[in-house]
């Protein structure tokens, strides 16, 4: 059978998973210039789609990154700062500025010190070894922050191409759709064109007769809760409003649920303290003894400890524990994908309970 390319960004045409790259319907193969699915959205729509690429995919379009001169923009999620973060970009973007784009600002607390957040997130930036020209916090869904960030990325690029990078679930395609729609009259037609020198499809779109933004696909982190849920329990896991936290009294010996989908144990604490659940609104947090713990999880997995639901729980890993000994200032212990719980000062020994494969990790308070 002979193999058509997609005249948009030069990725192989295929007409059987709808969700992988490349997907064009059967009747569009009868065309003279066959697209994908996702340039022909873009053409039509001027709406960007995500898709998902291997960790090697994507690493050879940022060594294309690196022989362009550009401005590299990368866009993360504030919900999961350290999980969403593209490993390696710092090699990859060569000379190139890197601006960082912290997305999903609307689901902070409005008590949130954003400069305290800014100044954090430069902090993770380096321990990435990457130095940011600028950090922007933004609600590409919301528009929050967007007409100033795309003043200061059109001051910044000085007439360079735009590389947005970002992993999945960032938000990365709402925030250029939002550039897209700012930037280009109501009638004018996004084109798309195959990017030199890579196996993969870049988008291409135009930014003048010069210069265009160009979208990468989205890397997948597989140590985020994400990659492990079903469509309909990621819908509840991921926040879709300003995030309530919710303050439990705990001391040792007393346990979280987080759903069904991770838990927190609090080993040894020094007296009876405040710890403090950053999650979903729609995610319900079960306070039990530990000792009922185990025995809990066993019997009420996907009813009470919900989610995972039935679709997930068909290849639902099992938990593993991790434990942590903590003392000074507040911490947070963060769930990749899923929220982050606060421990209050002093003395404290906590074990959390994760799938195989999710990471978990310890960072200063943040809020």
């Amino acid at each position: 059978m002979e193999v058509i390319y997609c005249q948009g960004c030069g990725v192989e045409i295929q007409t059987e998973d709808e969700k992988q790259l490349g997907y064009a319907p059967p009747s569009a193969l009868q065309r003279d210039d066959v697209i994908c699915k996702r340039c022909f959205r873009l053409k039509n729509y001027n709406e960007v789609q995500d898709v998902d690429l291997t960790d090697e995919d994507f690493l050879n379009m940022l060594h294309e990154i690196g022989n362009h001169d550009g401005l590299v923009v990368n866009v993360v999620d504030l919900f999961d700062v350290h999980g969403s973060f593209v490993k390696g970009l710092n090699r990859f973007a060569g000379k190139n500025d890197v601006v960082l784009v912290g997305n999903k600002v609307d689901l902070l607390p409005k008590s949130t010190n954003l400069n305290k957040i800014k100044h954090w997130m430069r902090k993770v930036a380096n321990e990435f070894g990457l130095k940011v020209k600028e950090i922007y916090l933004v609600s590409s869904v919301k528009g929050t922050g967007m007409e100033e960030t795309a003043f200061e990325l059109e001051r910044i690029r000085q007439g360079k191409d735009i590389f947005v990078v970002g992993c999945t679930n960032v938000g990365k395609s709402t925030f250029i759709n939002y550039l897209i729609n700012k930037s280009s009259p109501k009638d004018q037609v996004i084109t798309t064109s195959y990017f030199p020198g890579t196996t993969l499809g870049f988008i291409d779109i135009p930014l003048d007769d010069t210069s265009s933004m160009i979208d990468t696909p989205g890397i997948i982190n597989h140590h985020q809760m994400a990659h492990y849920l079903s469509r309909s329990d990621l819908k509840l896991v991921t926040p879709k409003k300003e995030v309530k936290p919710k303050v439990y009294q705990l001391e040792s010996a007393q346990t979280l649920f987080i759903g069904g989908l991770a838990r927190l144990d609090i080993d040894k604490a020094d007296q009876q303290k405040g710890y403090i659940c950053y999650f979903s609104n729609d995610l319900n947090v079960h306070r039990t003894k530990t000792e009922n713990a185990d025995q809990l999880y066993q019997n009420h997995l996907g009813d009470m400890l919900a989610p995972p639901t039935e679709e997930t729980l068909t290849e639902w890993p099992k938990l593993e524990a991790k434990t942590f000994q903590l003392d000074g200032p507040k911490k947070d212990v963060v769930f990749s994908g899923l929220g982050w719980i606060t421990i209050p000062e002093g003395k404290t020994t906590v074990t959390a309970h994760v799938p195989k494969g999710v990471k978990v990790m310890i960072r200063e308070a943040i809020i």
